[in-house]
């Protein structure tokens, strides 16, 4: 029986595909997924010294065969699909072991792969029998639910948390560890329970405050946890009540941000649009003044009417950067610079300028 009122900041007990059968259609925004791995342990893995490595050896990862373990995967995945909200997105993460029989299945199921994320641990478990390369990453795979969706992507938050470069694909986080590793009688609680910081930056880019996350293989909920902090909602679903234990005792130590300001993300699209000559109007940008790439390699001069004009070419900020480059389309405001006090300063921060002062107004 479907679940008629959607009980947020919960945890359900029991399978995942069960419980997910029992929730409403399209009702998240975001799905996590960190799914048994399917590790096809035979052999206790040692140290050097002969001392017991605490892998990955719960019931819970272990499948008869890879055929099990992919008809799982589709079934979780369906019912995943179905519970995300048209424009929503589903993040898996995974390793060697498992994480290219997931793409497939993602695929086949017309989910629109968008990226696949490295994260790089900067401090990876060693090849005790040196009989391999150390296995320091693992794999996320980012996906909307088909290739038309219109998914939420904060770029410039991300661009802001990058010291304003571009977001790349490839992450680095040390492994949990420290006080944030969740230990009992001197023991880990869960094997594969992920850091804090890598499910923040997931979270802080591709949602926003009160959208509704779901993590079908909760754990010890650092999902729940990061949700929490930053003012989203979430539904856990886990099959182990050691951990639900702990992870709700996690979550509610967590303090939300009070402050909703301190949570606003204005990405440019969604920012007031302000046109070049709104630069000449503001006396920011004068009529004959001589614009110039960041190397000062190429020169433009600004006309009364917005347009600039080099080489014998006119046009707007854009068209004439890119006809200098060669190129089919270039970004003016961050290609063209003006001089200030023997400094150069990028239009695009004057841009912003004339933004500020009009929302004070």
């Amino acid at each position: 029986m479907k679940i008629k009122n959607l009980a947020l900041n919960k945890i359900y007990l029991g399978n995942c595909i069960k419980e997910m059968k029992k929730l409403p259609d399209k009702s998240v925004d975001l799905i996590f997924a960190d799914p048994p791995y399917n590790l096809q342990l035979e052999k206790d893995l040692k140290r050097p010294d002969q001392s017991k490595v605490n892998g990955v050896r719960n019931k819970w990862d272990k499948f008869e065969s890879f055929e099990k373990y992919d008809n799982f995967t589709k079934e979780w995945l369906s019912s995943a699909k179905r519970l995300l909200k048209d424009n929503g997105t589903i993040w898996v993460i995974g390793t060697y072991h498992n994480i290219f029989r997931i793409g497939k299945i993602l695929q086949d199921l017309n989910f629109w792969i968008l990226n696949d994320i490295v994260w790089i641990k900067t401090n990876p478990m060693p090849n005790f029998r040196g009989t391999r390369f150390s296995n320091a990453h693992e794999t996320l795979i980012w996906c909307s639910k088909n290739k038309n969706s219109k998914y939420t992507f904060n770029y410039n938050l991300m661009k802001s948390l990058n010291d304003d470069l571009q977001m790349r694909s490839d992450w680095t986080f040390p492994i949990c560890n420290g006080s944030e590793r969740l230990k009992y009688k001197g023991k880990k609680v869960h094997p594969t329970q992920k850091p804090e910081s890598l499910i923040a930056r997931i979270l802080l880019s591709v949602t926003n405050p009160g959208d509704v996350v779901l993590d079908p293989f909760f754990g010890t909920g650092t999902i729940g946890s990061v949700a929490k902090k930053y003012n989203r909602k979430f539904i856990g679903i886990e099959s182990e009540k050691k951990y639900i234990k702990f992870a709700k005792k996690r979550i509610d130590l967590i303090k939300p941000l009070k402050n909703k300001n301190m949570l606003k993300v204005n990405e440019k699209r969604q920012q007031k649009r302000i046109p070049f000559g709104n630069l000449i109007e503001f006396n920011l940008i004068k009529p004959g003044d001589l614009l110039h790439d960041i190397n000062k390699k190429w020169y433009a001069k600004v006309r009364v009417d917005g347009s600039l004009i080099a080489e014998n070419f006119k046009g707007s900020i854009h068209s004439v950067a890119a006809n200098l480059l060669n190129l089919p389309s270039c970004n003016g405001w961050t290609f063209w610079y003006k001089n200030e006090k023997n400094n150069s300063i990028s239009i695009d921060i004057l841009r912003e300028k004339i933004r500020s002062e009009l929302q004070l107004t």
